[in-house]
Order: C-alpha cells, then structure tokens, then sequence
C-alpha cells in the first residue's frame, strides 16, 4: 500500500480518520470546502436488478475524485447517473436525490441537455466523430449556436492547448481524427468535451486502452485540468488512483463501502473490505 502512496505526485495533504462512506472534516474545512455534487440516497434499478444501493457521497469541486472497485460493482453505473446518461437505457429506475450545485439534477424543472453541458464525458475508449479534428472540437459549440469561424477557430485553439495536444495538431486541423494515435485520439476527445465550457469533467477509465507514455500524457493533463474543472474518474489502476486523485471512493457490489482523502484510503483503510481490496486479496 505504501508504494502506492509513493507513485502519487501531489502533494500529500494531512489526513483525518475518515468514517465509513465519509471522512470526517471539521468545521473550519468544510466551510472552506464546495461540492460540486451531494448525492443523497441513491438508489439504482436496471429493471427488477438493483444496481446501486443507498450512496450518498457529496464531491468536491476542483478536486480529483477517484471510484475504484471490481468490475461490476456500479462504478461505471454511478458516474452515468451523474449525468444522466444511465437513463438511455429504458428500464433504468432510480431514487434518492443528486444535487448539483444546489440543484436536483431529477427535477422536472432540471434541463437533461443543460446538464450534460455542464456534465461533460469522457469514454473509456476514444471515440472521435469521422470528422476533421477541426470538426471534431467545432461540432459542440456549433451545436450550440456558435455559427462565426472566427470565434470557432478560439474555441478550436483553447480547448486543444487545454487539452495539451495543440502543439501537436495545430497544423493537421483539416485530417481525420482517426489518422491520429490512441493517446492523441484522447485527448482530442477531452478537448471536445471542453470545448462546450463545462464544469464537471466524468472519465470513465479513459486511459485503459492506451499505452504507458499516453497514459502518463493524459494523467498529467488530468492534474493540469483540475485548476478549472471538478473531475470524477473511473478507474480499475489503483496505482493511478493513488497518483492523481485527492479523494477516492471504493464501490462494491454496488454500495459505497468508504470515501475519504486518497491518502488516508490507501494508507489506513477503516473498513477491512476496502483493505482487503487494495491489498489485492480480491478483485
């Protein structure tokens, strides 16, 4: 458990014993702090199969918050609901309330397209549109509203250096996405999620299908992203949660065994499953 703690390359903040599901902060940091989502209750149903059980789990903005656990156990299922993407499957039911921003994400008076706006997604594969990479970043902001090249090719230019590929791709705007690696492919697919200005930025395991070094492009940039945007990450890779998260949540079997800073999850674990978990007895 130590070496995990050692690959991580933010600064260690001191830890508080944390309770199951939360850690317990004092007054003065909980003032201080903001979330970005409080999730109260969350129940899950894919048909008559409960999927999530009871979650509450408040997340906060400007940090990097990881979910890890088993295949299987709602990670990927969690982070969908947050934007409601889990409701494309029909038979989805839920209750319990997320609030984001103060605001039930459920209520009727909740716009799904406004939320998703400002919920933006990453996908555990790259999934670039068979488009130009230009067309690739414009397609959001044109969607959008945004008809003028000129303001186009800003948006086109700011999300790409946000994503730290433009020194990359600045002079093949007008090829294909597809003509690029698996790790530029990425990235480019995080700059067309900012390209929409959201808040939030939900990565479902968006570097298990790449390599080492883009792998290390994109965790790098995770950090880098944070400055401006909360980031919720799914990951099956303990030691990436370890190196770039401040705070990490362990599913499983669709419940919310324990939440509390990174470094105190991964050093003293106060439930024994999350131990057992993390020491690699299962999973």
């Amino acid at each position: 458990m130590n070496t995990l703690l050692k690959q991580k390359k933010v600064d260690n903040k001191t830890s508080v014993k944390p309770d199951i599901k939360e850690n317990n902060q004092t007054k003065s940091e909980a003032a201080m702090d903001k979330n970005v989502f409080e999730v109260n209750n969350l129940n899950l149903w894919y048909g008559n199969d409960q999927a999530l059980y009871e979650i509450n789990m408040n997340v906060p903005q400007n940090k990097v918050t990881a979910i890890i656990g088993p295949s299987g156990c709602g990670k990927s299922t969690y982070l969908k609901t947050l934007n409601r993407m889990v409701e494309m499957v029909p038979i989805v039911k839920t209750s319990g309330s997320i609030q984001y921003n103060g605001e039930d994400i459920f209520s009727d008076k909740h716009s799904v397209e406004g939320l998703r706006t400002k919920v933006g997604m990453v996908f555990q594969k790259p999934n670039p549109f068979p488009k130009s990479i230009y067309d690739n970043i414009a397609y959001g902001p044109r969607i959008h509203g945004v008809k003028k090249k000129a303001v186009l090719d800003q948006i086109v230019e700011k999300s790409l250096r946000d994503a730290a590929i433009w020194d990359e791709v600045k002079d093949r705007l007008d090829e294909n996405a597809f003509g690029l690696s698996g790790g530029q492919q990425q990235r480019v697919c995080i700059a067309r999620a900012l390209a929409i200005e959201p808040d939030v930025i939900l990565m479902d395991e968006p570097t298990s299908a790449l390599d080492p070094i883009s792998t290390l492009k994109v965790e790098e940039l995770v950090q880098e992203l944070k400055k401006k945007y909360s980031i919720i990450i799914v990951t099956h890779n303990m030691q990436q949660a370890a190196r770039i998260s401040d705070k990490t949540a362990f599913f499983l079997n669709g419940e919310l065994i324990e939440f509390a800073d990174t470094d105190h999850l991964f050093s003293n674990p106060t439930d024994k499953r999350t131990e057992d978990y993390i020491s690699g007895r299962f999973g």
